[in-house]
Order: structure tokens, then C-alpha cells, then sequence
């Protein structure tokens, strides 16, 4: 288990115990009260540090090595996953996953951006950088769902749309904006679900849903907090505070009504219990299927437009003296 900086008492602490259950004593009764009262401290500690998290390191949860990625999420809670490659345009990017699936019964078209474990197959998926193919295969999903009247579910996890020459060249932009044009009036329901990063464009390129929730410690922002504090400060130096003032936060972004909830994790993320954050994004996923199959077509695309409208706040001005 890999732990992150503001989890080294914990990891002390693990290891203390590791190192006291390995001790060969006869009298187990020396060392069992010591072991217990340790794994007590273990479980209060970390109930003080999860309950107190910084902006700054939910983003860091939510970049974790070993927390589930999109394939993960599909393999756990989908039944029959049948994977469908390319945008019939150019190639099959490997930055974004999806195909179709059932949950529990229900067909689905399921789709996400997926990273890589190790640097061979980061490398491969681009960690989780989509090219303009990714979001052309997601569209070509996408209306194949609209096509058979399958709801879509959508996951979202990356850093950003690839930010390459060859994708610019390519229409990167224009397969964004294709992407959301469509998804506005698509015909049947879509849902979506943060699951890690959930940066600019290159996230909400596959994101525009009727219903749309973040996992707890995840984050979803226009700019991540490093390439805000070069752009304010001209350096990386401020992240920490860059994340502060961005909100980007699941409780920030439902509190400005962006998300419509919060999926809540194992305590210490969702990579120290796969199974039980798969079971949580699961049950969220069919009580959203179980609402939005009840509204019409031209519902969910009203419903849907008018979210999207209704977010952010302005105010007129008035020219007059």
C-alpha cells in the first residue's frame, strides 16, 4: 500500500504493528493488548485526518496509483461488458474504454477514460489523455446508445484532453465540441460519475449528463491546481492555494449546484476497499436508472439543456450614471 504524505502517521503506525505481529514470542498475551490498542489508534487517526482533508489532498486521493480506474469500476459492476474499439475516423485511442454492459439486467453503454498502472501501460493509455479519436469513439458509443434506446453512463477521469501538436492538428477542439453539442439532445438518459480527476474540457468532452455525481475524494475543475499556480504565480509553488480557491471538491460543487451528489468512499479512499467504492458508484448508478427511464425523450433533453443553462451565477450592470 502506497501512502501519501499527510497519511505518514498512519504508515508509522501500520508498520509498527506489522513489526510486532512478526515478533516470536511465547506468551502471545504480551504483545496481543499492545497490537490492539495500536490498531485502535490506527482506526481514530484516520477518522481525524479523512474527516479534515484539505482541498489539496482530495486532489491527491483522487490521483492515487492505486485507486480504481474506469475498467476497474466496469469489471466490478457491470455484467456481459462487451468492449467496442474505434472512431471509424482514424484509430481506437486507448485513453478512453467503453462498450456494452448490463447492470443488474439493465443494458447499459458504458464508457470512461482509463490510466495505466505501471509506465508501459501509462504510456499506452496516455495517462488517460484522450486524442480526438477517444471522443469520436465515445460519440460513435454514444449515438449507438441513442440508437437502441440504452442509457449511457459515463466516467470520468483524466487530467485532460491530450495536449499534443497531432491532436490539435487532428480537430481535438472540434471533437469536444461535437461531443457536447450532441450530448445535449441525445435521447436517453445519461449519467455520469467522477471517479478520479475530472479536468477541463478533456473530462466533460464525455461528462454532460443528466444527473451527474462525484465520488468523495475526487475533484472537478476547469484548470488543475498546478497549471492554475503557473498562470497566478508562474510557478507550481502554489498549488496548495490554487486548489483552495478553485473549489473543486465534491462538497464545493454541490454546494453551487454544479453536481447533483456525493458518492461517498471507504474510509481513506476508495483504493483501500475497491469492492465497497464499486458498490457504492453501483447503487448510485441504478437508483439514477431507475429515475430517469421513467421521463420521456424530450424530458431528459429539456432537462438536461436547462442544467446545463442554469449553472453559474451573474449580475447586469448598468451603463447609466
Amino acid at each position: 500500500m502506497q501512502y501519501l504524505d499527510f497519511e505518514q502517521p498512519i504508515a508509522d503506525l501500520e508498520k509498527k504493528i506489522k513489526e510486532l505481529s512478526e515478533l516470536s514470542v511465547a506468551d502471545d498475551d504480551v504483545l496481543s493488548p499492545e497490537i490492539k490498542r495500536l490498531e485502535k489508534r490506527v482506526d481514530e487517526l484516520r477518522e481525524s485526518i479523512f474527516t479534515n482533508l484539505t482541498r489539496w489532498q482530495r486532489v491527491q486521493l483522487a490521483r492515487h496509483p492505486d485507486r480504481p480506474y474506469t475498467l476497474d469500476y466496469i469489471y466490478k459492476i457491470t455484467e456481459n461488458f462487451v468492449e467496442i474499439h474505434g472512431d471509424r475516423y482514424e484509430s481506437d485511442d486507448k485513453a478512453i474504454v467503453g462498450g456494452f454492459a448490463t447492470i443488474d439486467g439493465q443494458s447499459v453503454v458504458i464508457m470512461g477514460h482509463q490510466k495505466g498502472r505501471d509506465t508501459e501501460s501509462r504510456q499506452y493509455r496516455r495517462f488517460g489523455m484522450a486524442n480526438p479519436e477517444g471522443y469520436r469513439k465515445a460519440h460513435r458509443l454514444m449515438k449507438l446508445g441513442e440508437k437502441f434506446d440504452i442509457p449511457v453512463v459515463t466516467l470520468l477521469d483524466t487530467p485532460g484532453a491530450y495536449p499534443g501538436l497531432e491532436a490539435e492538428e487532428r480537430g481535438q477542439a472540434e471533437a469536444i465540441a461535437k461531443n457536447l453539442k450532441m450530448m445535449a439532445t441525445l435521447k436517453v438518459p445519461i449519467i455520469t460519475v467522477v471517479i478520479g480527476e475530472g479536468a477541463s474540457g478533456g473530462a466533460i468532452g464525455i461528462g454532460m449528463g443528466n444527473e451527474v455525481y462525484m465520488m468523495e475524494n475526487t475533484w472537478y475543475s476547469v484548470i488543475s491546481p498546478e497549471s492554475c499556480s503557473s498562470i497566478l504565480w508562474k510557478t507550481w509553488d502554489y498549488k496548495e492555494q490554487a486548489a483552495a480557491v478553485l473549489k473543486l471538491t465534491a462538497e464545493d460543487l454541490e454546494g453551487m449546484d454544479i453536481i447533483d451528489g456525493i458518492i461517498k468512499e471507504p474510509l481513506g479512499g476508495a483504493h483501500r476497499d475497491p469492492d465497497q467504492a464499486a458498490k457504492a458508484v453501483k447503487e448510485q448508478i441504478l437508483e439514477s436508472l431507475n429515475r430517469l427511464k421513467k421521463k420521456s425523450a424530450e424530458k431528459l433533453v429539456e432537462s438536461r439543456i436547462d442544467k446545463y443553462a442554469n449553472m453559474g451565477e451573474f449580475k447586469k450592470v448598468s451603463n447609466k450614471k
